[in-house]
C-alpha cells in the first residue's frame, strides 16, 4: 500500500473529532434551531475553540453537510462497478443504494437529518448546490461504462441529472411520510416513472 493511500492514525483521530464536533452540533441545531444557533454557540457546547471549530467545518452548515460528503464518489464509484451490459438506466438506479445505506441502518437519524436540511433554508440551497456536482460525476462515471472518450454525452448527463432528481423526489416523500414509506420502494417507483 502506497504512503498516500494510508489511514493513519492522525486521520482516524481527526475524524473522531469531527463526527463528534458534528455530533454536537447537529443536536444543538436540532433543539435550538439552525439560525439561533452561532459559531461561538458550537464551539462552547463541544468544549472547543471557535477557531479549533473552523478547523473542522468552515461553516454551520458543513457541520451539517459533511454527513454528505463523498457520497458522489460512492455513487460513481458504485456505477463504475455495476455489470458492463446493465443499461445506464437501472444501473443508476442500483448505484444510488450506496448512499441510501444510512437511511436503512439508521432510520430516526436519516429522518433528524433529512428534516433539518429541508426546513433550513441555507442547508437545503448548500446541499443542493453540493449535489448539483454529482452530475458531471456519475455522467462521467456512464461515460467510463460505455468507454467514452472526452466529456461525457447529453444523454449520459441529462441520465445522471433525472436519477438525482428521482433521488430528491422519493427522499421529499419518505421525509413527508415521517419515514414511515420505504425509501427504496419510493426510489424505484421514481425511476419507474421515467424509465
Amino acid at each position: 500500500m502506497t504512503a498516500a493511500g494510508r489511514t493513519t492514525t492522525r486521520d482516524i483521530a481527526r475524524a473522531a473529532v469531527r463526527a463528534e464536533l458534528a455530533a454536537v452540533a447537529f443536536e444543538l441545531f436540532r433543539r435550538e434551531g439552525f439560525d439561533k444557533v452561532t459559531l461561538d454557540d458550537l464551539a462552547a457546547a463541544a468544549g472547543v475553540s471557535r477557531s479549533t471549530f473552523l478547523r473542522y467545518f468552515g461553516t454551520k452548515e458543513d457541520a451539517v453537510l459533511g454527513a454528505f460528503e463523498g457520497q458522489d464518489r460512492k455513487v460513481a464509484d458504485a456505477l463504475r462497478a455495476r455489470p458492463a451490459d446493465e443499461a445506464d438506466w437501472p444501473a443508476l438506479r442500483h448505484a444510488l443504494d450506496s448512499v441510501i445505506g444510512r437511511y436503512r441502518e439508521d432510520p430516526a437519524g436519516a429522518l433528524a437529518t433529512t428534516r433539518l436540511v429541508y426546513d433550513t433554508p441555507s442547508l437545503c440551497a448548500r446541499h443542493l448546490e453540493k449535489q448539483h456536482s454529482w452530475r458531471p460525476a456519475l455522467a462521467r462515471a456512464l461515460a467510463d461504462r460505455a468507454g467514452t472518450e472526452g466529456p461525457p454525452t447529453l444523454a449520459q448527463s441529462a441520465r445522471a441529472g433525472a436519477a438525482l432528481n428521482c433521488l430528491n423526489v422519493a427522499l421529499d416523500h419518505w421525509t413527508a411520510s415521517d419515514g414511515r414509506l420505504n425509501l427504496i420502494t419510493l426510489l424505484d417507483e421514481a425511476f419507474a416513472a421515467l424509465g
